[in-house]
């Protein structure tokens, strides 16, 4: 009986060690696990005691909302310049850019002197039927004035479901009275390719990359190669000012002129995530030769395809060093609390060459000398991705980190480290007359096997987005 109780006891003692041995070993190993977290709970419970208090203390009751999309965004746009938070609106507003279709009148306009002026009604829309000019002023929405409202909030109300009405109140040059027009809504569709044919040469401009740019540009090409017929003698793509758009017809759009090879490379954090885009044979240019033009307002989208066709040796790549966005933004939803536009990917040219903060260099530089009206208006400095504060650094960039003659780690004085350097951006202005076109007129030449003249080669000094301001604001509703 004494030898069962021991037995008992003693598997009693031997189960109980095992299970505090047990217990103080996952708790060893959940402590490991978390420690690595833990300066990031306190950063965590930091911010939340900031919250707090300025939600108790400022000065007048906050906005919830407000504070937390700010802090969103101001955590995003820590990270570079092309990193941040779209609010439920905007993230709308950013699908009907890329889709290019929406409901509205089909009129681009921008904003002066508190009123909308119209720039140009997009023809065979509601708008041009209508008979709104360009120039026309726009005081008043549905008897209700526009003053006081952003140019967002005004094209925000003249947009709106097909179908529906609405009225402008209109000033024009040359009517004593303002007088009305009423106009219903209808799908109105954004064609970013305007083409012509100039001359013998086939002349297609892109002014953005959204889901409808590709299939517009076959389109496009079709008219020119059936109205030039057997004299054409090449294209002109104009990409000036085009500030990209969407990576996969940005693909798309270079497939069209190659029949093999690699288009671009995008490669993310990790190496499994480097993805390369190929070509499908099919030039739709018919083997012609091709110029693309390119200057500062050439950014993202627009560098994809000006780079893959320039390692293709495709086409002759004239006008000056591009803008330099060589980063990718992923569009990542949030339900119906908006979405966050994060940096995922470096993209890369076919031969492997990043021109993030570099640009393209085209393979002609060919300068747009600026008006009388615009030369010292503007600043020396070209504006370009390398100009942008907390951007990426380009491949292999890193910033100086020590002085000269500063002792090293081991004591001893050391030369500075100057950074590689980096350089991005360049003359964004183009004229509106094509005979005033330098690049333009260079290009067609070029194109016939014309004498050209002599090239201005050297750095460009105009900075993106001056003289072609009031175009760029032009919103179409």
């Amino acid at each position: 009986m004494m030898r069962k109780t021991d037995l008992v006891f003693w598997t009693f003692l031997t189960m109980t060690g095992l299970a505090g041995a047990t217990t103080v070993f996952n708790v060893t190993q959940t402590y490991s696990a978390n420690s690595p977290n833990s300066e990031l709970y306190r950063q965590l419970d930091l911010f939340g005691d900031v919250f707090e208090r300025v939600r108790s203390d400022y000065v007048e009751k906050p906005d919830d909302t407000m504070l937390i999309e700010s802090a969103i965004n101001g955590m995003l746009a820590a990270l570079d310049p092309h990193s941040s938070y779209m609010s439920p609106k905007n993230y709308r507003d950013m699908q009907v850019q890329t889709r290019g279709e929406f409901g509205g009148l089909g009129i681009e306009v921008t904003m002066e002197n508190g009123v909308v002026k119209v720039v140009s009604p997009i023809d065979d829309t509601p708008a041009s039927k209508a008979g709104i000019q360009a120039n026309d002023l726009i005081t008043h929405l549905d008897n209700e004035q526009i003053s006081g409202l952003t140019l967002e909030q005004a094209v925000e109300k003249m947009r709106g479901p097909v179908n529906t009405p609405i009225t402008l109140t209109v000033v024009r040059k040359g009517k004593d009275e303002p007088f009305d027009v009423k106009i219903v809504r209808d799908f109105i569709r954004i064609n970013a390719i305007k083409a012509h044919a100039e001359g013998d040469i086939a002349y297609v401009k892109v002014t953005t990359f959204n889901e409808q740019t590709h299939a517009n540009l076959v389109k496009a090409m079709d008219a020119l190669k059936k109205e030039i017929g057997p004299k054409l003698k090449g294209f002109v793509i104009d990409l000036r000012n085009n500030p990209g758009g969407l990576l996969d017809q940005a693909i798309a759009v270079s497939d069209d002129f190659l029949e093999r090879g690699a288009i671009v490379l995008t490669k993310g954090r990790n190496n499994e995530e480097t993805q390369r885009a190929q070509a499908r044979p099919g030039d739709t240019a018919g083997g012609k030769p091709i110029v693309v033009l390119i200057n500062g307002g050439s950014a993202s989208a627009s560098e994809i395809v000006a780079g893959a066709l320039q390692d293709h040796k495709r086409a002759t790549i004239i006008g000056t060093r591009s803008f330099g966005k060589g980063s990718v933004q992923t569009i990542i939803p949030l339900g119906a609390n908006g979405a966050i536009r994060l940096t995922t990917a470096r993209y890369y040219t076919p031969s492997n060459r990043s021109i993030q903060a570099k640009g393209i260099d085209p393979d002609i530089v060919v300068e747009q000398e600026l008006p009388d009206e615009l030369k010292g208006k503007t600043s020396e400095k070209p504006r370009g991705e390398a100009s942008l504060r907390g951007h990426l650094r380009g491949e292999g960039e890193k910033p100086a980190v020590t002085k000269e003659n500063e002792p090293d780690a081991a004591g001893e004085a050391v030369e500075e480290q100057t950074p590689p350097k980096e350089e991005s951006g360049s003359s964004a202005y183009v004229p509106k007359e094509p005979e005033k076109d330098t690049q333009l007129q260079y290009a067609l030449k070029f194109l016939r096997g014309e004498a050209v003249g002599e090239t201005v080669a050297k750095p460009a000094q105009q900075p993106a987005g001056d003289a072609q301001t009031t175009e760029k604001s032009a919103i179409p509703n």
